[in-house]
Parts: C-alpha cells; sequence; structure tokens
C-alpha cells in the first residue's frame, strides 16, 4: 500500500511520486489549503493538499488527529521561508493528488505531543495510543537493535540459541514463583522460570558447550522503579570456563553493543571486591562517575561521650562512616533536613553533619551540633576525610547494614542533586562475593543463589560458611547492576553441602533437585555463566527512567495491565477443570 515510510522523504525524492500510509499527527487549514503532518513508525512527513484535488481535498477536510490515511503525491521543495531544518524531513513536503481514509478515530484520550500532562495509569490505560509517540517508537527500535547486536556477537563466539521451558517446577531462587494449576495432574502445579538456570545447567551436562538465549522470566515480587513481575534475560552459559572467561567474554560483548548502537567506546572495566565495595560505596553496585567515598571513622567515635556514635564503633555489627561533600557547606538546613527524611527510608534514625566553614579557627570555624561531643578527635577526623573550607561532612551510626544503605543511597542522591557525574558511563565488575548472607536470626542463604560455586573446598565450606566467598561476579554500569553471573557447581558431592547448609534436608533436596543431582554424576563439566537483565540494559541505553519505558506492554507497580485489566477472575467451569475452590471471604453480618 506503500512506497516510502514518511520518515524516509528527502531531498533527493524531488518531483518523484510517492504512496505514503501513517495517522494524521496533525491538520491546519490555512485559508484553504489543507497541511496534514503524516505520521508513521519512521518519522512525519508534511502533506499539503489543494481544493482543485476535489476528492483528495474533501477527505483531507474530515480528517482529524489519529485518522488512518493513505496518500499519493509527488514530492516538492518547501517554499522558502517554510523550510524546518530542524526536522529530519523538513526541506520538503508532499503536494497530494489521492487522500484516502482508510479509517477513522474517535478523538484520543490525550494528544501524543502532550502525554507529559496525563498521569501514566492513562497512558498504560491506553497504551497502543503511548506507544505511537516518536520517543516510544525510538526506544522500542532501539530495543530491537541492542537484541539483534547481541545475538550477532554471541552467535560469531560459537553461542547456540535454545529454548528452554516456561512451564517447569517450582525450586527456590530468591523470589516467589508464580504457579500454573494442571488441569491434567490434579492438585499439581507448574511454576513460570524465575530464570532458565537449572537447564542451563543441564544443557551445558548435555555437552552444548556455549548456550545463550533471550529468555522471559517471571518473579511475583515487590515491585520498583526497574523491576516487573515478567522479565527479559540475556542468558549466557558455557562449559570448561573460569571467571575470567566468562568475564572476557560479556566484557567484550558489552563493549561491541555500545559501540555498535550507540558509537560509544566504555573505557577500563575495573574490578572491585564486594568488601572494597560496601566499604567504599555502601553498596555492590557502586556508581563509579560520583567522586564521594564513605570513610570508616570507627576507631575515632569508640570513646566520645556522644553514644549515637560510640555505641556502633563499639558493636560487633556496627559501623561509623563519614561521607565529605566538597563544597558541601552551601546546603541550606532545609536541605539537609529533607536529606535527613531521604535516609530515614533506609532505616537510618537521624543524619549527623558538620559544616567546615574555616577549618583555621578550630572548632570556632566549624558548625555542627555534634562538634562539642568530639573536640579530642575533631582534627583527625577532619584529616581522615580530607575536609577543606567549605566541605560539609555527613556521617552514619547504626548497625553496618543500615549505615551502608542510607549513606550509600545519600551518596548517589547528592551525584544526582548536586550533579557531581565526572564522566556519561563508568561500567566496572564487582568480585568476591560472600558465599551467604545471614538473616537477623542468623539463618544462612545463598546471595546469589545455591548453585553458585564457592572458593573453596566442601570441607573448608562447611567448617565455615558464613566466611566463605563465591566465584561470582556481577558487572555494573553506572550504579545499576547489569547482570550477574558464577562459575556454577558441577561436583554433586559439594551441591550436597551447600544445600545441607541452606538447611535443605536430603529428602527435600532430591525432591526439588533430583534431577541436577542426577545428572552432576554423570560427567559434568566445570561451567558457567552470566545472566543480563535486557530491561534494564535498555533503560540506561534509551536515557529512560524506569523500564516501563523500554517494555512495549508492562505491568504497574501492583503487577497489573491496566490496558487489558489483568490478572482478572475466570470461570467456575475453568475452575473446576483445574480441580481449585477459591476461598471465599466471610461475609460480615450487620449486628446493629
Amino acid at each position: 500500500m506503500r512506497s516510502h515510510y514518511c520518515g524516509q522523504l528527502n531531498e533527493t525524492l524531488v518531483d518523484q511520486t510517492v504512496t505514503l500510509c501513517g495517522w494524521v499527527h496533525r491538520r491546519r487549514d490555512h485559508g484553504g489549503v489543507i497541511f496534514l503532518d503524516l505520521r508513521d513508525r519512521d518519522g512525519i512527513a508534511q502533506v499539503v493538499v489543494d481544493p482543485d484535488t476535489a476528492e483528495a481535498f474533501a477527505n483531507a477536510d474530515r480528517a482529524r488527529s489519529e485518522f488512518v490515511l493513505r496518500i499519493e503525491g509527488r514530492v516538492r521543495l518547501r517554499p522558502e521561508g517554510t523550510q524546518n531544518p530542524n526536522m529530519p524531513t523538513g526541506m520538503i513536503e508532499v503536494l497530494a493528488k489521492q487522500v484516502e481514509v482508510l479509517n477513522a478515530a474517535a478523538t484520543p484520550p490525550f494528544q501524543l505531543d502532550e502525554h507529559g500532562k496525563v498521569g501514566e495509569e492513562v497512558r498504560l490505560k491506553h497504551r497502543y495510543i503511548d506507544l505511537r509517540r516518536p520517543e516510544m517508537i525510538e526506544k522500542l527500535r532501539l530495543r530491537s537493535r541492542i537484541s539483534h547486536s547481541v545475538r550477532a556477537f554471541l552467535e560469531g563466539e560459537g553461542f547456540l540459541d535454545i529454548e528452554t521451558p516456561v512451564l517447569t517446577r517450582a525450586t527456590p531462587e530468591g523470589a516467589r514463583d508464580y504457579l500454573v494449576p494442571s488441569r491434567t495432574h490434579a492438585g499439581s502445579f507448574f511454576a513460570l522460570p524465575q530464570s532458565p538456570q537449572l537447564f542451563k545447567q543441564l544443557l551445558m551436562v548435555a555437552g552444548f558447550d556455549r548456550y545463550y538465549q533471550i529468555a522471559k522470566c517471571f518473579r511475583d515480587e515487590d515491585l520498583r522503579a526497574d523491576r516487573q513481575p515478567e522479565f527479559t534475560q540475556i542468558d549466557i552459559e558455557a562449559s570448561f570456563v573460569e571467571e575470567a572467561d566468562i568475564m572476557g567474554i560479556t566484557e567484550s560483548m558489552i563493549r561491541s553493543l555500545f559501540k555498535d548502537v550507540l558509537d560509544v567506546e566504555l573505557g577500563d572495566f575495573p574490578r572491585m571486591t564486594w568488601h572494597d565495595a560496601m566499604q567504599r560505596f555502601g553498596s555492590d553496585k557502586p556508581d563509579l562517575r560520583i567522586p564521594l567515598e564513605l570513610v570508616d571513622v570507627d576507631d575515632l567515635m569508640k570513646d566520645v561521650d556522644f553514644k549515637v556514635f560510640s555505641g556502633p564503633a563499639n558493636a560487633d555489627d556496627g559501623r561509623v562512616a563519614a561521607l565529605k561533600v566538597s563544597g558541601g557547606a552551601s546546603l541550606s538546613r532545609k536541605e539537609i533536613d529533607e536529606y535527613t527524611k531521604f535516609v530515614g527510608i533506609y532505616g537510618a534514625r537521624g543524619l549527623a553533619w558538620i559544616k567546615v566553614n574555616e577549618r583555621a579557627r578550630g572548632i570556632e570555624g566549624l558548625q555542627s551540633p555534634i562538634v562539642k561531643f568530639m573536640e579530642d578527635v575533631i582534627e583527625t577526623l577532619l584529616d581522615r576525610v580530607d575536609a577543606k573550607d567549605g566541605d560539609i561532612v555527613f556521617f552514619g551510626a547504626d548497625k553496618a547494614r543500615i549505615v551502608n544503605e542510607a549513606l550509600g543511597a545519600l551518596r548517589v542522591k547528592l551525584g544526582e542533586d548536586l550533579n557531581l557525574y565526572t564522566c556519561e558511563w563508568s561500567p566496572l565488575w564487582v568480585v568476591d562475593f560472600p558465599m551467604f548472607e545471614a538473616d537477623d536470626n542468623g539463618r544462612l542463604s545463598p546471595l546469589h543463589h545455591p548453585f553458585t560455586s564457592p572458593s573453596c573446598s566442601p570441607d573448608e565450606l562447611k567448617s565455615n560458611p558464613a566466611e566463605a566467598l563465591s566465584r561470582a561476579y556481577d558487572m555494573v554500569l553506572n550504579g545499576t547492576e547489569l547482570g550477574g553471573g558464577s562459575i556454577r557447581i558441577h561436583d554433586q558431592a559439594m551441591q550436597k553441602v551447600v544445600f545441607e547448609i541452606l538447611g535443605i534436608a536430603e529428602d527435600e533436596a532430591r525432591e526439588k533437585f533430583g534431577f541436577l543431582l542426577d545428572a552432576l554424576q554423570y560427567g559434568a563439566p566445570p561451567h558457567g555463566g552470566l545472566a543480563f537483565g535486557l530491561d534494564r540494559l535498555v533503560m540506561l541505553m534509551t536515557g529512560a527512567r524506569t523500564i516501563r519505558e523500554v517494555i512495549a506492554f508492562p505491568k504497574t507497580q501492583s503487577a497489573a495491565c491496566l490496558m487489558t485489566d489483568a490478572p482478572g477472575e475466570v470461570s467456575a467451569d475453568q475452575l473446576k477443570d483445574l480441580n481449585i475452590r477459591l476461598r471465599q471471604k466471610a461475609k460480615v453480618e450487620d449486628s446493629e
């Protein structure tokens, strides 16, 4: 029906006849001449309709916003003074010979160029309208290019694209499963995969030593700006590899991707241990564009007459850390109060601070309600954080976990608010993660997943699991975890030890993971891999604020689809087929 997309038109087509199909972006009537801005996925073209083409003019006259048109006409240069150099097709226009209305349109719920004035709920309810916006088209076009570039790179490296099941069994991977009731196996359930983890390991056992998949994954968890109940993963696994092999391949893939799609040369990928990342930045995914670091001052605070500091400084699980912001003394008290509220989100009970107005004057040159408690250590403290006139020093004092989360988040917020970024892109590898993390009751759980290999022997792991490190690695970019992976356990004995430490009894392990344990005894090769979050990657590369902006049909933060009104109720007959009876809430009788 069309010869060209609107965005393809340029001066080389002058005097040629073209046929365009698209939507009316804007209609203007200028003294009997009608101007139509016709839009398709590639751009917008200006169409001129004169009254001397009676039928075409009549159809153009009744066209309104979002009508679907087919237009045939001659490309010509725009008259002098009407050209628009800021528009790709701004030097030409199409003089219409024929205008055909392919479909009328009701008045849209919002104008595409005024989407910012409507709430996200309205946009998601009418997502098919929202997706017509050039910004959304460009984001999804770039997502397609990213997927294509990744596939081309991995296939060039000898990886095979192999699909794994979507209906599988529930396994503990750190989040709740989405369960699917079975009609043919009454009382039993499938689970939608949180990742293809076990199947890709089985592919390694089977001898497919380089696998990849752009896979849909599902997690029934509380959502945030960068989370969705269903998401897409670039899943990679290889055999006969060590950490350096997987990290080298995937780093090359990301470098190639950024060069291919954005024409960006990424700099070095430094390596940082998990312990260093937590101590220096309070996060295992630090944004290295921000030149702020946490500095330990526990030793200076153990004997101060200020229990808010001395308590955590003397506690085994406590931490007192300082965060110096150069030039931060200009922050107002109102701004400091706002930052105090902010760290409260992460459990901090307050935010102590010292403004360094004139250091040469000693205590008199400092502004803070807490200086009087630390006169004996103040000079050492200021030297340690390298404080200068005009700086402010923030403090966190609590359990180490709270201090890390609160000051780590404050560091990122200060970087954004004060525009402290030193570069556009800053990648790194975080390595040497702990094998396990302990909850408040001391119970251990895997920091990644229970199939990650420790960097010690089974006996060493068994004797001191809390101190064991794993062979895991995360790629981080601009404070966002792009992907995480590890060398996997390929020895049945080691896998049994890990299950034992996690409190997974032998019969439970056999019941849930028997197929994996069996496979490990039939010549499982050393193997490892890494999974990238495609949605997060696209979000970063497009500059989007949330992953909802780079997914065609996303869910809300309550895991609902406003457009289709999902999840929804099903009929009694469907429930009966599945042997399911819903538990109804008891009706409360009005006693009055």
